[in-house]
């Protein structure tokens, strides 16, 4: 529920900043084993993401997120991050970040 809620306020401070339009918008949550969202705004915001848990009921109960987002940058230039977040951590890739050795 946290998550929900933080996702729409992130989504309206992106319309807020200026004449940014909503143009598609899903969002299924379980409630219990998952969840998935995708959005994509008429800046060229697009937002997409997936997490199921794992063990559910174990003492090893964990969340494990796979997603992806792109914007437009003020160069013009389209950035893409994909990423997992899971037992290891949150672990993005893109052609723009540095990559680790």
């Amino acid at each position: 529920m946290k998550f929900a809620i933080v996702f729409a306020a992130l989504v309206a401070v992106a319309i807020a900043a200026g004449d940014v339009e909503v143009l598609k918008y899903d969002n299924e949550n379980s409630g219990v084993d998952g969840y998935s969202f995708a959005f994509e705004t008429s800046d060229g915001t697009k937002h997409d993401e997936s997490g199921v848990v794992n063990n559910v009921g174990q003492e090893n109960e964990a969340i494990s997120v796979k997603g992806s987002y792109s914007f437009v940058a003020d160069d013009g230039q389209t950035y893409t991050v994909n990423y997992v977040a899971d037992e290891n951590g949150f672990q993005p890739e893109g052609a723009h970040l540095p990559k680790s050795e």
